[in-house]
């Protein structure tokens, strides 16, 4: 005990603690006001008084926390089943939002193809199983004024046509199949003609194929191929697709093109049919012609027989 009180370390402990008491008697003389004192102590301090003040608002939040439990549960339970409204009100409106577009995409058809009868715009239920071409079936049928063999469109170009129809569901053939033939037109020059005939290649990569081509022509990739309205079933000048590539078919003796259909058929959601429009071939007429046929075919009997 001795060596440490005539140790250097004491007599710096002793001149310390007389500073201190130094500074607390200046502080009391000058009526307990002293901002060096002040400073100081504040200073020695303040990390204790930091560390107890975090203490105790972490003790009151912890405290908080167990008092108000229930109260926070069910608060939390209400926000929950607000977020699922609001998520569900989003959902709907999306929806409504698409709906809308659509329909305004079929005013526009309307509104470019006068003499067009539309039907109302058809949900697609569904593609038929291991069909390659993309055939599918919609929420329309007989009762709705869906026929047999009426085209089926977007506002961006032809898909197909209806080829099975019941009072509310009708199949429609995609113009992928090879079942189905359409003569089309370059837009561009109006006079380079052919026939839209898809094949299982050309499916596989979403293509249809345009066949008996002249082999003098003027087509060229990224031209546009329309209908050219002269069988009567489908309406004249609507979009059908864009040329890919050209070439020759196998015979060589004419030309073929690989076309990009303007619709991706095996991602649609909605359509809508064309029931009637100018220049539509009706089942009479064709009665008639099949009549004509008959007699023309019967003439043709009766005259051999005459010369016979």
């Amino acid at each position: 005990m001795r060596d440490f009180i005539k140790s250097t370390r004491f007599k710096i402990l002793l001149a310390f603690l007389a500073f201190l008491v130094g500074i607390m008697v200046y502080a009391v003389t000058k009526g307990g006001y002293s901002v060096s004192g002040a400073s100081f102590i504040n200073t020695l301090t303040k990390p204790f008084r930091a560390a107890s003040n975090g203490i105790s608002m972490k003790m009151e939040h912890t405290v908080d926390k167990l008092k108000n439990a229930d109260r926070y549960f069910e608060e939390n339970e209400r926000l929950k089943q607000q977020i699922g409204e609001l998520n569900a009100q989003l959902t709907e409106y999306d929806a409504i939002k698409a709906e809308v577009e659509e329909l305004r995409k079929f005013v526009t058809i309307k509104q470019e193809n006068e003499d067009y009868q539309l039907s109302q715009p058809c949900k697609v239920l569904g593609y038929v199983t291991n069909d390659p071409f993309k055939s599918f079936t919609i929420d329309k049928g007989s009762e709705d004024g869906i026929l047999v063999n009426c085209p089926v469109v977007t506002a961006e170009g032809l898909v197909g046509i209806t080829v099975d129809v019941s009072k509310h569901v009708s199949t429609v053939r995609t113009i992928l199949s090879p079942d189905l033939s359409v003569a089309a037109v370059a837009s561009a020059s109006n006079a380079d003609q052919g026939i839209i005939e898809g094949n299982v290649v050309s499916s596989e990569s979403g293509h249809t194929k345009l066949i008996h081509v002249p082999k003098k022509n003027k087509l060229k990739r990224g031209d546009l191929m329309i209908t050219a309205g002269a069988s009567g079933i489908f309406p004249k000048d609507y979009p059908i697709g864009t040329i890919i590539e050209t070439g020759f078919d196998s015979n060589g003796l004419s030309v073929c093109a690989e076309i990009q259909p303007c619709v991706d058929v095996s991602r649609l959601t909605s359509v809508v049919v064309i029931t009637d429009f100018s220049g539509k071939k009706t089942e009479d007429e064709d009665d008639d012609k099949e009549e004509d046929d008959d007699k023309e075919e019967d003439d043709d009997k009766e005259e051999d027989v005459n010369e016979d």
